[in-house]
């Protein structure tokens, strides 16, 4: 790999520290691990000032631990400095690194469809669960009737983004946060290929077509396209805008009934949306007076960017079940919507502290349709009004929030207190009422997080998120715990049905 520790950095005692307190998140070399590549191309929104307190407080909602009790304000200081110090050799992963590190396992599986092979197991396919255990960096594959594990297979590192599935729930595709893509079957619980698509990587996200998969990196700053039969590459885009400003990716989804992949970009005010058919609409770059009268250029060739304007860095955004529109949020807790028809802002929400609208989920209510959002910084579920923008209510909670969860024929949704001293609990929302009518520990003093439901809904399935954790299983209607399976930090799990049909109860 084309990069080498920053020998701008002279000072010993800093690398000392950074290998003592750093490396083992972060990666030896800066280039990230589980956390974020710590270099100064990375680093442009974060301004140094604000990197010392991040060090020394910590970063709320993340794996980020504060050192104020561990390091001296001077340690933290040779720390920064290091940090913001360029590499000896500028880091890169282009397209000849991508395609050395391209594996097939299985080249009989890389074309395949749900009718040439039959699952080896017993159980519905459609009703199975994805858990992924990063305790051991392994994945179950668990029967959702029996609740019973038929599988479990090692993963690359850091699994991030959540596994992806083809439209007919055959196959699935992993992202890991060193970069590495991985395409598993489902039917046969082979895995079929696998390929090195960036340094540090966002998450991946599959057409609905099932032609392609887009992979978003941090590091170096590309988006990748890959075959979905095999994962070879098919295009890296560098991800700059007309002004030639490069930009880290934020993530990347796709919108079926668009027919394109979503891009949402950490370092520019911008949106991308990418026609993924084989004769993509004409996308024309700045002002054009009418287009029908040859006055302005369409972008060539395949995988037009069309760039959207908006008024913030978007950090984490959702969509409506039409993907009509983009919800988003930065940092600063600003959020705006994005009529992705029209290509601009439409509404300002209020949307204060730090929501996650990742795990946002939406459910009719009276004669609408709300969002309900947790938020990583305050104690409060946000309900919005999506046909108004407006706020419907600030659910108060006993601690801020990671996950939301329901499913369309459940009562309840179900909201963690990931972070703070409540962090055993789980809140039960009743969706008509709008108020929490039961709390659950469901593990005194450790961490419970994340729920899915089963495809019909009747059960719900929650994690306790330690090495020594579980999964646990609800009846959904009784809140009654049903059954408890012991596994190594499940940080989530993933139902074919629910994933596949894009319910509006979990994310997609």
């Amino acid at each position: 790999m084309p990069v080498l520790p920053s020998m701008a950095a002279n000072d010993q005692a800093a690398w000392t520290l950074y290998a003592q307190h750093c490396a083992a998140c972060h990666g030896g070399d800066r280039l990230g691990a589980i956390g974020p590549a710590l270099l100064p191309e990375n680093l442009g929104r974060l301004k140094q000032d604000m990197a010392f307190e991040v060090i020394r407080n910590g970063r709320v909602a993340t794996q980020m631990p504060a050192f104020s009790g561990t390091l001296k304000d001077d340690d933290i200081d040779k720390l920064v400095d290091l940090i913001y110090s360029a590499t000896a050799t500028e880091p890169g992963w282009g397209a000849s690194e991508i395609n050395a590190s391209h594996v097939v396992y299985e080249s009989a599986l890389t074309k395949g469809n749900a009718s040439d092979i039959k699952p080896v197991y017993d159980a519905d396919p459609l009703n199975l669960f994805l858990v992924v255990e990063s305790g051991d960096h392994h994945v179950t594959v668990l029967d959702g009737d029996r609740f019973e594990p038929i599988h479990r297979f090692p993963s690359r590192f850091a699994l991030h983004g959540g596994p992806k599935y083809s439209s007919d729930g055959r196959f699935v595709y992993f992202a890991s946060r060193d970069g590495w893509i991985s395409k598993f079957d489902m039917y046969t619980l082979k895995l079929v290929a696998e390929i090195r698509a960036g340094i540090n990587t966002r998450n991946a996200a599959v057409s609905a077509d099932d032609r392609f998969v887009m992979v978003g990196n941090t590091l170096p700053r590309t988006l990748v396209i890959l075959d979905a039969g095999d994962l070879s590459l098919v295009k890296v885009i560098d991800v700059k805008d007309d002004h030639g400003n490069s930009s880290r990716v934020s993530a990347v989804y796709t919108a079926p009934p668009r027919d394109s992949f979503i891009v949402a970009l950490k370092d520019i005010k911008q949106v991308w949306e990418i026609n993924y058919t084989d004769n993509p609409p004409k996308v024309f770059r700045g002002y054009v007076h009418d287009y029908r009268m040859g006055e302005g250029l369409a972008e060539p060739g395949r995988f037009p960017i069309r760039m959207i304007d908006a008024d913030d860095y978007l950090d984490d955004f959702f969509f409506d079940q039409d993907y009509q529109h983009l919800i988003g949020a930065s940092r600063s807790g600003k959020g705006q919507v994005i009529n992705l028809v029209v290509g601009r802002k439409i509404a300002d929400i209020d949307l204060p502290g730090l929501p996650h609208l990742g795990s946002g989920i939406t459910w009719p209510w009276r004669d609408t349709t709300v969002l309900a959002t947790p938020n990583l910084k305050d104690g409060v579920v946000s309900i919005i009004d999506m046909k108004t923008w407006k706020t419907v209510k600030k659910l108060e909670t006993s601690g801020p929030g990671f996950f939301l969860r329901s499913h369309e024929n459940s009562p309840y949704a179900w909201v963690d207190t990931f972070v703070g001293p409540h962090k055993d609990e789980m809140h039960i929302i009743d969706k008509d009422k709008l108020e929490i009518v039961k709390t659950l520990t469901p593990a005194p003093g450790k961490t419970s997080g994340h729920v899915e439901f089963t495809r019909d809904g009747r059960y719900a399935l929650l994690s306790i998120w330690e090495m020594d954790g579980a999964l646990v299983v609800y009846d959904g209607n009784s809140l009654q715990e049903i059954k408890r399976l012991p596994m190594k930090k499940p940080v989530g799990k993933y139902n074919v049905y629910n994933k596949i049909n894009l319910s509006s109860g979990t994310s997609h």
